[in-house]
């Protein structure tokens, strides 16, 4: 019996909030059909985690497939709700809020937007990212979703007309109808708010992958450790973020050793491109890279020379940047799928969630299994395509240190993953 469904926006996110879950032993799926059959769920199967792709709609589209995924869920008897948003508060936020709400015929929900371990807290009802109110961080200048707002409210109510009360833990008076909003700037102030909160404070709750955590201390959800799939060389990174900070990742891993290939604007803008003897001849240079150096990198991002190179091309096309969007996702994915018909046995990596996704229906698979985390916000997971088990490392754009890639690299040569981490409480 699923004792809980959680929403999310992307990919990304909905790993890294199922995972932290299943590090705790919940058996966990991650899914990506908006009209699954919550009451035809595998046996076994306590935490359900669905990928609803509703950043990039319009907030009433996105209202809609909140509101019917959480109505429906409920009428399966799934008794706990869990809305994962963003940590930068990026997509529908408010819309969605609402629809669970409103989904579940309720007047109140917590909203715990922090997650101080990346750097991601809340002070005053504004919401900081490193230290910078969000509006004016990176995620204020992201190409598809910028972050107009720093203060919460603000956001929210540019979307939903329900009440938003600012809250801190510990002042119960401020219990009001509405989305309660918690500032939150460490762990410890996580945890006193699940405390206050206490199991039955969230059945209808929000936030992103820090109170997640919380969360799933609270509802009790634990069993056996996950099994850790074996871990491989060669270690295969394809980006599709345009984030700084993913940026600067790839950057220091380049420095340190790993080819970088980089497709040109007409490569990933144009679908064609994917059935040529071009494309074909790419692949198996990717394949060559990989195997000869045991690391390589496929880069949808422009080279700094020659930065509006696909903005440039796009444009001459009259494309629209949520075309673009859909048309880079795609190639990515495409060129993944034929790098595994073609033989690549290798722990893949993939930043950014449009990309995971992409790749996810190239293979027409339609579920991921969430293991554990390799560093925070960095999810272990797995699939089967042609009946082999393919691990890959799943990560979201915006955060991580430089080095991450060459860490990652070095515990996957020497197999530091191949035992399951011991599960710390948050």
């Amino acid at each position: 019996m699923v004792d809980l469904l959680i929403i999310a926006d992307d990919f990304t996110g909905a790993l890294d909030t199922g995972v932290q879950f299943a590090a705790r032993g919940a058996a966990t799926s991650v899914i990506t059909d908006p009209a699954f059959d919550f009451a035809g769920v595998n046996a076994g199967v306590r935490v359900l985690v669905l990928d609803a792709e509703t950043r990039h709609l319009a907030p009433e589209r996105a209202y809609a497939l909140v509101r019917q995924a959480a109505a429906r869920a409920l009428d399966a008897g799934i008794r706990c709700i869990y809305k994962k948003t963003d940590s930068a508060l990026r997509g529908n936020v408010g819309a969605e809020l609402a629809a669970v709400l409103d989904a579940a015929g309720a007047d109140r929900m917590p909203f715990v937007p922090a997650f101080p371990k990346i750097r991601r807290i809340t002070r005053d009802g504004i919401h900081f990212i490193d230290g910078v109110p969000v509006a004016q961080s990176v995620f204020g200048q992201d190409p598809f979703d910028p972050v107009r707002h720093s203060r919460v409210s603000e956001i929210l109510g540019e979307q939903t007309a329900a009440p938003v009360i600012r809250r801190k833990a510990g002042d119960p008076g401020n219990d009001l109808p509405g989305i309660q909003v918690f500032d939150a700037a460490s762990d410890e102030d996580l945890a006193a708010i699940g405390r206050q909160l206490g199991a039955a404070g969230v059945r209808l709750s929000a936030g992103c992958a820090g109170f997640a955590a919380v969360v799933a201390d609270l509802l009790a959800l634990e069993g056996a450790p996950p099994q850790i799939p074996e871990l491989h060389a060669p270690f295969f990174v394809v980006c599709g973020s345009v984030n700084p900070v993913t940026i600067r990742q790839l950057d220091a891993a380049e420095q340190a050793g790993f080819p970088r290939h980089r497709l040109l604007p007409e490569e990933k803008l144009l679908p064609e491109w994917l059935d040529s003897a071009a494309c074909a001849a790419a692949v198996q240079d990717l394949l060559a890279s990989a195997k000869q150096e045991g690391r390589c990198i496929l880069d949808s991002n422009d080279p700094p020379e020659n930065s509006a190179a696909a903005r440039d091309f796009a444009a001459g096309r009259g494309m629209d940047i949520e075309e673009v969007r859909i048309r880079i996702s795609g190639t990515m994915g495409g060129v993944m799928k034929r790098l595994l018909d073609s033989g690549l046995e290798a722990t893949l990596m993939c930043s950014g969630g449009d990309t995971l996704l992409a790749l996810m229906r190239a293979v027409d698979v339609a579920e991921l299994i969430p293991v554990c985390e390799l560093a925070t916000g960095v999810v272990l997971t797995y699939f089967v395509y042609r009946g082999k088990t393919h691990p890959i490392i799943a990560k979201s754009g915006g955060f991580g240190e430089p080095d991450l890639l060459c860490r990652l690299e070095e515990r996957i040569c020497t197999g530091a993953d191949r035992k399951a981490p011991p599960h710390q409480s948050h």
